[in-house]
C-alpha cells in the first residue's frame, strides 16, 4: 500500500512540473521562446526539449522499453537537447514532450516501484537502480529546470508561479518596492562590496 501511495505522489509531482514548465513558454514570441538568456545559453525552450530527452532516456531505455522517438545515443550527445534548431518548431518540440510523457507514464503505470533498471551513464554499482530511484532522479531535474524556467521568464515578463490559475497581477510599484528592500539590507552588510 505504501508502494502505491509513493509511486502516485511522485507521478502527481512529476506531472505538475510537466504542466509548470510547458506553461512558461505560454505567450512568449518565438523569439522569447528559443533565445539565450544566461551566459551558458539557456533558454525556455531548450529547457523544455532536454527534460523531454531526459524522460525518454530515464523511462524508456533504462527499463528495457526504449523511446519510439528517435534519439541518439546517449554516448553522443552534443548538447544539442539544449536548445532549438532552426528548423525545429515550438509545436514539435512541445508535441515531443508530451508524447515522451505518454511514453514515460505507460512505464511508471506499468511497473511497480522496485521494477529494476540500469542506467549506463551512471557510474560504478549505480549503474542498478530501480524505478523509485529512477522516478526520483527524473523529478529532481524536472522539478530543477522547472525553477530555472521560472526565473528566466520573470527575468523576461515578471511572470512567476507553478499554475496560472494562482497568477496574479504584476504590482511594479510593489515589487520594485520589495526589491529596493532586498537591496538596502544587502548594501548595509557589504557596503564596500557593491
Amino acid at each position: 500500500m505504501i508502494d502505491d501511495f509513493a509511486k502516485d505522489t511522485l507521478h502527481g509531482r512529476l506531472r505538475q512540473d510537466r504542466t509548470a514548465l510547458l506553461w512558461k513558454l505560454d505567450g512568449l514570441s518565438e523569439y522569447d521562446a528559443r533565445r539565450p538568456l544566461t551566459a551558458t545559453g539557456t533558454n525556455l525552450l531548450g529547457l523544455v526539449k532536454h527534460v523531454a530527452t531526459v524522460e525518454a532516456r530515464y523511462f524508456g531505455e533504462v527499463f528495457g522499453r526504449p523511446s519510439p522517438e528517435p534519439l541518439p545515443r546517449w554516448q553522443d550527445s552534443d548538447g544539442s537537447d539544449l536548445w532549438a534548431a532552426e528548423d525545429e518548431t515550438r509545436e514539435q518540440i512541445v508535441a515531443f514532450y508530451r508524447r515522451t510523457w505518454e511514453h514515460a507514464d505507460a512505464t511508471i503505470d506499468g511497473l511497480p516501484l522496485d521494477a529494476p533498471g540500469r542506467v549506463p551513464w551512471w557510474s560504478g554499482p549505480h549503474a542498478d537502480t530501480n524505478l523509485f530511484g529512477v522516478l526520483i532522479h527524473v523529478l529532481g531535474e524536472t522539478v530543477r529546470h522547472t525553477g530555472h524556467a521560472d526565473i528566466l521568464r520573470e527575468g523576461l515578463d515578471g511572470r512567476t508561479g507553478l499554475r496560472p490559475q494562482h497568477e496574479q497581477r504584476i504590482d511594479e510599484e510593489a515589487r520594485a518596492a520589495h526589491r529596493a528592500k532586498i537591496e538596502r539590507a544587502a548594501r548595509a552588510v557589504a557596503p564596500h562590496e557593491a
